[in-house]
């Protein structure tokens, strides 16, 4: 079999588990379980044989017209290159691993079937974006994952939290999505083809005309999708969905397309300066704002969500200094020990019974009840603190020395400046990321207090994966001398001032929020805080649906504790007061209450268009209702006002009628006359 019918098969098993498993799904639920991991798995076994066929040689390309348009051509094509094989192997082994844990995770959950099926579609659509040579065949992944993230991210479609945060996932990466398919159509006109090939073409030989305006057009698809400011907004409320869905969607696929997309494209980029600084200060402020907001957040998945925005910035980062292969490494490296924080984090809020912080460090002994979770977390928080020998601190050493090269004109791909800017930027989100996922950590799993809630043991296969993803988290970077030569042949190896500068910031931040942390739990009040959904035995989904429901932030302006009794649902009713134990409020002072609410961005956004809108809506409505129904309902009121008015002549007498002829008769005889006489 040729290595282009085993790329071709890739995405298409996972779609044809989907559908098998929604077509068989309520007659025979015995096969839902295997349809959706076997053909993901299968998936994977494939991926790895195409990545170890091309060898990160020369890119195998393969097309055939899918329509023929009258003007551009769309054609059905594969461009496999090391980072398209490579990044379907990522896909391949965190959506694996995401079917594997949900099938504990939502063991019970009656809507399994339809989540089984989407997140193996989803797989699909994230596989054909990675091999497809095709922009319009790549649009059409792209858009099946937006719609796809929209019914996952709802999957708890029950509460408020769950639906809001599908329709404002789906809404805000729209909007990017107007200037992307702008963007591509420009692209292709300026080109004459869709092909990824054609358009690298077109870019060497001057073909682009607008080179900025294209590519800015780009950026705002590609801020959507994958979370960069100012269209970041979407992630951290995502969280309502399953921990599976937040692992999948946040680690390695629909964030991580946006940033593939600038790679594959990056030349498009880089004809114009203007575009590459606007993606440097995009990627700036991102990192900064995400680092200085995971910093301040109770919930324990909004901290990973932050962070995983933070993540992205570095990718972005990577690309706006020009080095793709950088980007595409911390890409690779992120998308495993991501996917084992967030699947990690959904068994202690199952263990803990909450996804409050702020309750966690009231508790005494989770990390004994959790070892598993406890030491393969502890793992991931290494690697996502760049802490050397772990994947994240040759990945994120990757962006450092690509951003110093360009800045000290040693590159000259993109501008100085923007090497700066990313320099100077990604070693504050180094100390950043440090102090945060110590904070984390210590809130976690150094709790005193009271002893954990028992709420039983988590399914043997929830941690099994765990550990699977743990080996790249901390192996991963020790590839970093062969994986150059599948990308553009730079070297991706760490520089002693770099690694030095950029270990040195992060043992600053860890040690800092430590000391921070053990002056703040000595003057801690001993008293719950958060929400604590105990379902001793429940599913872990129970858990977590239970945890999202009655969770409010641990952090408040003001006030003092509030009376603790049961709520109506049941749950232990959440506190409003600051929480004195957590190191971030010393670490940040006055702008934790700022970052505690993602510096207000939701509503600045509010204020600016969302009210607007329904202002605009509310006019329209009375419009309509005052001023157009009122000309319809005239039209009507002066018609049937005529139609009395003409029944009230039809008496059926006939001298009335021969007398109104008469009349009628004299008065035109009458009138002719006078106008004959005045003629």
């Amino acid at each position: 079999m040729t290595t282009t019918t085993l790329a071709v098969l890739v995405p298409v098993l996972p779609f044809l588990g989907a559908l098998a498993g929604l077509l068989l799904g309520r007659t025979v639920p015995g096969f839902v379980r295997p349809l959706a991991v076997l053909p993901t798995l299968a998936a994977l076994v494939l991926a790895v044989l195409v990545a170890v066929r091309q060898g990160g040689g020369k890119a195998i390309d393969a097309a055939t017209q899918l329509t023929p348009t009258g003007s551009v051509p769309i054609d059905l094509a594969l461009h496999l290159d090391g980072f398209a094989v490579l990044t379907a192997v990522l896909v391949g082994v965190v959506a694996s691993c995401v079917q594997l844990y949900s099938t504990g995770y939502l063991r019970d959950d009656p809507r399994y079937t339809s989540y089984a099926a989407l997140v193996s579609l989803f797989t699909s659509a994230m596989l054909l974006v990675v091999y497809s040579g095709d922009l319009m065949v790549l649009l059409v992944g792209w858009e099946i994952m937006g719609i796809c993230s929209y019914f996952l991210v709802g999957h708890y479609w029950e509460t408020p939290e769950a639906r809001a945060a599908s329709l404002k996932a789906f809404l805000v990466t729209k909007l990017g999505d107007v200037p992307f398919l702008i963007g591509l159509f420009a692209l292709a006109a300026d080109a004459g083809t869709f092909r990824i090939t054609g358009i690298l073409g077109a870019v060497a030989t001057g073909g682009i005309g607008h080179p900025t305006l294209v590519a800015l057009l780009l950026l705002a698809g590609v801020a959507g999708k994958s979370a960069q400011f100012p269209l970041h907004t979407w992630l951290p409320d995502a969280m309502a969905g399953p921990t599976p869905v937040s692992a999948l969607i946040h680690a390695a696929t629909m964030v991580a397309a946006g940033v593939y997309f600038v790679a594959r494209l990056l030349p498009v980029f880089a004809a114009s300066a203007a575009a590459m600084t606007v993606l440097a200060v995009m990627a700036a402020v991102t990192m900064v704002g995400s680092g200085l907001a995971a910093l301040a957040q109770d919930d324990i998945k909004r901290v990973l969500a932050y962070s995983t925005i933070g993540q992205l910035g570095y990718m972005s980062g990577a690309l706006a200094v020009g080095d793709r292969g950088a980007a595409v490494f911390h890409l690779l490296s992120h998308g495993a020990f991501k996917a084992l924080l967030f699947l990690a984090a959904g068994v202690i809020i199952h263990a803990a019974g909450t996804n409050s912080l702020a309750t966690m460090s009231r508790m005494r002994g989770l990390a004994a009840r959790i070892p598993d979770a406890y030491w393969t977390m502890t793992v991931a928080l290494l690697a996502l603190a760049a802490i050397p020998p772990f994947a994240g601190f040759f990945s994120k050493e990757a962006v450092l020395v690509a951003a110093e090269h360009t800045a000290l004109g040693d590159r000259t791909v993109a501008p100085a400046g923007a090497g700066w800017i990313i320099l100077v930027s990604g070693l504050l989100t180094a100390l950043l990321t440090a102090a945060y996922a110590t904070r984390l950590w210590l809130l976690a799993f150094r709790g005193r207090g009271t002893e954990a809630p028992e709420h039983g043991r988590q399914p043997l296969v929830m941690n099994a994966v765990l550990w699977v993803l743990a080996v790249p988290s901390l192996a991963f970077g020790l590839a970093v001398g062969v994986l150059g030569d599948w990308f553009d042949g730079h070297a991706l190896t760490p520089t002693v001032t770099t690694a030095v500068l950029g270990t040195g910031i992060a043992l600053v931040g860890g040690l800092v929020t430590y000391a921070t942390w053990r002056h703040t739990t000595a003057l801690a009040p001993r008293h719950p805080m958060g929400a604590v959904a105990a379902h001793p035995q429940a599913d872990p989904a129970v858990s977590e649906a239970a945890a999202i429901a009655t969770h409010t932030p641990a952090y408040a302006d003001a006030g003092p504790p509030p009376d603790r009794h049961p709520s109506p649902t049941g749950f232990a009713e959440p506190s409003t007061a600051p929480d004195p134990a957590d190191p971030a409020r010393l670490l940040l002072g006055p702008l934790h209450r700022h970052a505690a609410a993602g510096f207000h961005l939701d509503a600045v956004y509010s204020a600016l268009f969302v009210r607007p809108v329904r202002a605009a809506a509310s006019l329209v409505g009375f419009l309509d209702r005052e001023v157009v129904e009122t000309y319809v309902r005239g039209a009507g009121s002066g018609t049937e006002l005529l139609g009395r008015a003409v029944r009230r002549a039809q008496t059926g007498n006939v001298q009335t009628y021969l007398s109104a002829l008469l009349a009628g008769s004299v008065v035109l005889a009458i009138a002719a006359v006078l106008v004959a006489a005045g003629a």
